[in-house]
């Protein structure tokens, strides 16, 4: 997956984040950003990475956003890839 369709990826889980108050929140407490914070760097590649990080992280809030989003789940994989800061294979 190239960069740029993985942090569309990455915006769409923002998103849907967006419309779920408390998982919001708890991206919030567990990034340490205010919501001011994530508004600004919404298109900051590397806060990209960690809402897929977010979402990865909980397989049935990945599972809800690959099923809204009509994506498989080795989608939502196939981008972190290609976000800052993967994890070498």
């Amino acid at each position: 997956m190239r960069s740029p369709d993985a942090e569309t990826l990455a915006l769409k889980g923002l998103a849907f984040l967006a419309r779920e108050p408390e998982t919001l929140l708890r991206l919030l407490t567990l990034t340490g950003l205010e919501l001011d914070d994530l508004k600004a760097r919404a298109g900051d590649p590397e806060l990209l990475a960690a809402v897929v990080d977010f979402l990865l992280a909980d397989d049935a809030l990945l599972t809800r956003f690959a099923e809204g989003e009509a994506l498989d789940v080795k989608e939502v994989h196939a981008a972190r890839r290609a976000l800052p800061g993967a994890p070498e294979i």
